[in-house]
């Protein structure tokens, strides 16, 4: 049976060096483990202005064929000997190949300019979500005034879907969130004998910080991505300037609803979250501190005053505003085409995800008295 391995052999002949190909310079036969990388590396000692004789090759096909003429740096060499059929396929190779485009230097002016772009484009956005901020406050105003004419049951049905079908999922990662918390706090607290303390940290931890901020995290994962989605579908397909064209605001019926149904839910599942961090808290407090769940509800209102809780609920219920308002506001600005989709909805959700961060440090540094012993 014949080698088909492809191969480069070097001779010498009166004019000069000679390359000579064997083998079958095909795909199948470069998809053979390795034998492609010694090809590319065997190929620099046969020189391009060398005499090439491609007839000892039983086939060329256009992999093999591409490799010749980027080696060849897509030049004809002044000496060659093939078969029509070689010559045929190295002809259309070298008709179809392009060049790549030149790589451009990075100059300073490049970099101001992206720079300046950057600024126009987060201006653009800043300018776009006060005017959405705008239209939301005189929605409000106009359902406080006609209660009887709001989208009541919009409001109902995104409660259910935003909040009540995240549940289960905000009840876990609390529950396992205190139980690490707790693990974490106790192993420390019991060096120095204080594991009462293990209460007024899981208490202080989880009902003003992480409970509200890990239910707004899972919320602007998990919901806000979902409103930035069902908005831009509704631009890719139409139905936001059909309903624009019978008169029907997009604020009022599709941004106020969400944004509603979040300031209500929200400071919701920020104390079910909470409550399932304090349970995971609990439950491993008294089998590593043999602190029972007793003792721990009973001391858990003196070491956490009630300022705590209400400062908790207040951040819910602006991480819910703006959940709401960032997932409506990408949702809007989507193109009607499915990369704009896309990529509004992984912005959404970044952007989302770090406000709610940048919020929740502002609420610690201008209320850092509130709440305290």
């Amino acid at each position: 049976m014949p080698d088909d391995t492809p191969r480069i052999e070097l001779a010498t002949a009166a004019g000069g060096g000679v390359a000579r190909l064997t083998g079958q310079w095909t795909a199948a036969q470069f998809a053979r483990p390795g034998l492609f990388r010694r090809l590319r590396g065997a190929l620099p000692a046969a020189r391009p202005d060398l005499a090439w004789d491609l007839r000892g090759a039983g086939q060329i096909d256009h992999v093999g064929a591409q490799m010749l003429w980027s080696h060849w740096r897509e030049q004809w060499p002044p000496q060659l000997e093939l078969q029509p059929g070689q010559r045929a396929v190295l002809e259309r190779v070298a008709q179809f190949t392009m060049a790549p485009p030149p790589r451009r230097r990075l100059r300073l002016v490049d970099v101001y300019l992206e720079f300046g772009a950057s600024i126009l484009r987060f201006l653009g956005h800043a300018r776009d979500f006060v005017a959405l901020l705008g239209r939301i406050s005189l929605d409000a105003l106009r359902l406080a005034v006609l209660p009887h004419e709001g989208p009541w049951r919009d409001v109902s049905g995104n409660m259910y879907r935003i909040c009540a079908t995240a549940l289960p999922i905000t009840a876990l990662v609390g529950f396992l969130i205190g139980v690490v918390l707790a693990y974490l706090t106790a192993r420390q607290l019991r060096q120095f004998g204080a594991d009462a303390f293990i209460v007024d940290i899981l208490g202080i931890g989880l009902i003003r910080e992480l409970g509200p901020m890990l239910a707004a995290i899972l919320i602007a994962g998990r919901s806000g991505s979902s409103i930035t989605a069902q908005i831009g579908v509704m631009r890719v397909t139409d139905e936001l300037d059909a309903m624009r064209v019978m008169g029907i605001s997009h604020s009022f019926r599709l941004v106020l609803p969400r944004t509603i149904a979040l300031a209500v839910g929200m400071p919701l599942i920020s104390v079910w979250t909470t409550l399932a961090g304090l349970a995971g808290g609990m439950l491993v407090a008294n089998y590593s501190l043999d602190i029972t769940p007793t003792f721990f509800m009973n001391a858990l209102p003196k070491a956490v005053p009630l300022s705590n809780l209400t400062l908790a609920t207040m951040k819910s219920i602006v991480f819910g505003v703006l959940i709401a308002m960032i997932g409506s506001h990408f949702g809007l600005r989507v193109k009607p085409n499915t990369e704009s989709l896309g990529q509004g909805t992984t912005a959404s959700v970044v952007t989302a995800i770090t406000v709610v961060i940048l919020i929740d440090a502002a609420f610690a540094v201008l209320f850092k008295d509130v709440g305290g012993p």
